[in-house]
Order: C-alpha cells, then structure tokens, then sequence
C-alpha cells in the first residue's frame, strides 16, 4: 500500500501518470443513450401545442413558451371541470403541470438506486413502457383525474435524467466524456422540432382534416388520440432499441426477487463495507483500472463530494428555473412598469433563437472549452455570468424607456443571450463531477438519483418562486426592482456552491482511486 500523503498532493502525482490521448466514443451505444433522452422529452412537448394562443390568458400563454404546457388550458375548458368558470382555468392547469414534476422528485432517485442494483436495461424498459402507456392513457382520458393520473405515471417513470445519464458515465471515461456531452443538446433540439409539429399538426384531426379523418368516432370522441398515440409509438421503437441494441453497462447485477426478498426481510442490500474513505475491495473486481464494489446505502452516499455537487445542482436549476421563467415575462411587461412590451409572436422567436443558439454554441465550443480550462473553471465562470445576466435586464428597460426599443436595446439583449449560453453548459460540467464523486462505480446511479431529486426540486420551487416575487414586485407600491435582487441573491449562492468545486473532476477520480490502492 502506498503511504498516505497530503490531498494537495495526490492529484499532481496522478495526473502525470494519465494518459494525454482520448478514447473514441463508443458509438454503437452512444447513439442508443441520445435516442433514449428524447421519449419523454417529445411526449411532453407533444403536449404543448394542443391550441393556438388563448387570447384571454395572454400571461399564462407567454409563460408557458417556457414549456410550461400552456395549452393544458382548452384540454381543461374541453373536460368541462371548470364548469364554464374562466377563473378556475389556470389552477387546473397548474395541478396538472406541477403532478409530473412533484412524482419525478418523489421517484427518480428510486429508479437511479435500483438501476445499480438490477442493471440500466431493465430499469429502461420498466420506464419505456411505463411512458408509452401513460400516453396512450392521456389521450383517452375523458375526465380531470385521468389527466391527472396520465401525468403522475409520465413524471415517475420519467427514464432521461437520472438511469440515462448513468449509462453514459457507464460507458464513457473521463477523456471522451466532455465530447460525448457536446452532442447531448441534439436530442431536445430535436424534441422541441418534432414534439410540438406532433401535437400542434395532429390534435382535433377530425377538425383539422375531415376529409381523412372526418368519418372516424373515436378521433372525434378524443380529439388528442392521436397526436399522443404517434408519441407512444416513438417511445415504443425507442424500447424495441433498448431491448435489441443496448449493452448493460452494470458489471455486477442481483436479480430483483432477490432484492425484495432482503427488502422483506429487512437485510442489507449489500455486504458490510465501510465508509466511501475506505471502500473495501473484493479482489479480481476491477473494469478499466478502476474499483468494483457493491452499491452503497444512502447513507454512506452522502459524502462530502456529493453534497458538494447537490448544492451546485440545487443553486443552478434554481437560478436557471427562475430566469426561464422570468425572462418572457420581463419580455412581455409593458416597458412602464419594467418591461419590453414584446408581443407573443416576438417573444417565441426570440426564445426558439436562444435555444437553438445554445445547442450550437454546446456542440462547437464546449470541449474545446474544457479541455483548455477545465470543467470547474468553464463551471464557475457560467454560474458568475448570472450575475450580469441579471443586471441586464434593469439596463435593458432603462434604455427602452431612454430611447425606444432600437438597436441598443436589441444588443443588450444579445449579450444577455450569449452570457446565458455559458450557463447552460453549466449542467454539462456538472455530469462530469457526478461520475467521480460518487463513493464508487457501483452507487454512480444512486449518486446520480440524489443529485437528479434535487434538481427536480429546484424545477418545481424556481419557477414558482420567481413567479411570486415577480407578481409582487410589479404591485402598486412595491419595489419593481425587487426581483432582480431575488435572482441575484440566487446567482451569489450559485458562485459561493461553486467555489466547492475542484478545477477539474480527475482530482476526486486521482484522489478516490489513491485510496482504492
């Protein structure tokens, strides 16, 4: 065993010793865990374009560009529980938007902790199949509670955060990582193409085109059959894919009677062990040169490293959730009271534009990024860009208030866009400190569903946060500034959760197999 030595140390001798050239990406499964981020993406953006702007709910309309799922709206008008009362609308809508997000919190890292104890495939065709039916569910659902169920079995069974993301970190290393994530935002580019053209092309098709459709009762009975039924049918060749192509990735797999048998019995899921500082090794268990051992409870998961990383992941989707949210709505703000009096039409192609920009910038610039810099450097420069971020938007309204909306507003504007695209690689340089602060290979799911529950928080809280401050800032009598100093105080979080962070994620790899020896 080599002596102990300072962890100021320990990093420098190993990465000497690390190899300057990059694996390949392994494409034959590659390709098979972007297929797999898209069901439940295109499933939710299916559900997006179900109706043109609702003239008198122009707000919640501008909100849900966000993919807030707007048009929830004339699905609830058309189930009649609201009976014929306009006002109740949007709490309904509410309900059914916030029951996936509040079942994907309670369920992810569940799914994540089993998925390193059965393997990846079996978790990923439990989730298919589960997603697949809970759209088939939706489009057949007569009544509010139907909905409401639909959404809660899509938000637990929800397979592209946490058991997807484990499979990459299964089947990448640490040099082709960042390149496999340069490629990752494709996927909801994709998704928010395909699923609104879905949706938007195939609702009421009896409506839309009788001459095809037009003698079917059961199109007309449930006029969002099928525009679901085409998503549950693109989840279903993503579960052929899965089941014929996909590799396990777990090297070490118990079978699932056998787990809820010890659950039955109250035993251990795993053998004694020892603390994540000291993981005991079974001989002849190494992949790659590094350690295999057994799953680890939750308990012994919640190192210093993963705390570290969760509260990174909580600052950033809470800063990243509330800016989405509050950005079209300072758009849409008349310019007296904040804002840019922006019309809809405007405001969804300024927000297509950033989104496609962001996956251009993610897929040109982010390796290059973090192979000069670092993955905590690209990091911590990101969540410190919130904070101009934030400062332009009492900039931009000063000056459309000064000089109209002319070309110096439409450059504030701009630079607020290209900072911002350096906060959504934010989430990239995260996955990549996910893989090695796990206490070992075998818990990186459960590691994974930790870090993705808390995520799923910050995307149920942000929102709903912003939102609320927001309202009361723009009140008679309030301070209108009063958000902005909400999303900064955010954003100075993020910057002191970021300083945990290590230059780059190899020195937790170093440091964890340093004790391994």
């Amino acid at each position: 065993m080599i002596a102990r030595q300072d962890d100021e140390e320990i990093p420098f001798l190993h990465r000497a010793e690390q190899p300057t050239t990059k694996t390949p990406l392994p494409w034959d499964q590659f390709w098979i865990v972007l297929l797999l981020e898209m069901p439940d993406l295109v499933s939710s953006h299916t559900l997006t374009p179900f109706i043109p702007q609702v003239s008198t709910f122009p707000l919640l309309g501008i909100i849900c560009d966000q993919n807030l799922n707007w048009n929830f709206v004339k699905l609830i008008r058309d189930i009649g529980v609201t009976n014929g009362d306009e006002s109740q609308v949007g709490h309904y809508v509410g309900i059914l938007q916030s029951s996936y997000y509040v079942a994907h919190a309670l369920t992810v890292f569940h799914w994540s902790q089993l998925s390193d104890h059965i393997g990846r495939k079996p978790v990923m065709l439990i989730a298919l199949s589960a997603l697949s039916v809970s759209m088939f569910s939706f489009g057949l659902s007569k009544t509010f509670l139907g909905l409401v169920v639909s959404r809660v079995v899509c938000g637990a069974f929800d397979p592209s955060i946490g058991v997807i993301k484990s499979v990459l970190m299964d089947i990448t290393d640490a040099t082709n990582m960042p390149n496999a994530y340069n490629y990752m935002p494709l996927t909801w580019m994709t998704a928010n193409a395909v699923g609104p053209l879905i949706g938007g092309s195939l609702s009421r098709p009896a409506d839309r085109f009788p001459d095809i459709f037009g003698r079917s009762e059961l199109l007309k009975t449930y006029p969002y059959l099928l525009p679901c039924s085409v998503s549950a049918f693109f989840t279903l060749i993503a579960w052929l894919a899965t089941y014929f192509c996909l590799k396990e990735s777990v090297s070490t797999r118990t079978p699932l009677w056998k787990l809820i048998k010890r659950r039955f019995l109250r035993q251990s899921y795993s053998k004694p062990h020892r603390t994540s500082s000291s993981i005991i090794v079974d001989p002849g268990e190494a992949n790659s040169g590094e350690v295999q051992s057994k799953p680890l409870p939750l308990r012994d998961l919640l190192t210093s490293r993963v705390l570290s990383i969760t509260a990174n992941y909580a600052t950033t989707g809470l800063l990243q959730a509330a800016f989405a949210l509050v950005q079209p709505l300072f758009f849409a703000t008349s310019i007296e009271l904040g804002g840019l009096s922006l019309d809809p039409p405007r405001i969804g192609a300024l927000l297509a534009a950033q989104s496609v920009a962001h996956g251009i910038c993610q897929l040109l610039f982010f390796t290059r990024l973090h192979d000069r810099f670092g993955a905590g450097a690209v990091y911590f420069t990101g969540v410190s860009f919130g904070i101009p971020i934030v400062i332009l938007f009492p900039v931009i309204n000063a000056l459309a208030r000064a000089y109209g909306i002319g070309m110096a507003v439409w450059l504030c504007v701009a630079v607020q866009f290209i900072l911002k695209t350096s906060l959504f690689m934010c989430y990239s340089c995260l996955a990549l400190f996910v893989r090695t602060a796990a206490p070992n290979r075998a818990s990186v799911g459960a590691t994974s569903g930790i870090i993705q529950t808390v995520a799923a928080l910050a995307k149920i809280f942000g929102p709903a946060s912003a939102a609320s401050v927001f309202s009361y800032s723009l009140q008679e009598g309030h301070n209108t500034w009063l958000i902005y100093y909400f999303l900064i105080a955010i954003a100075f979080l993020a910057v002191g959760a970021a300083l945990l962070l290590p230059r780059d994620p190899s020195v937790w790899e170093d440091h964890r197999a340093y004790h391994c020896e």
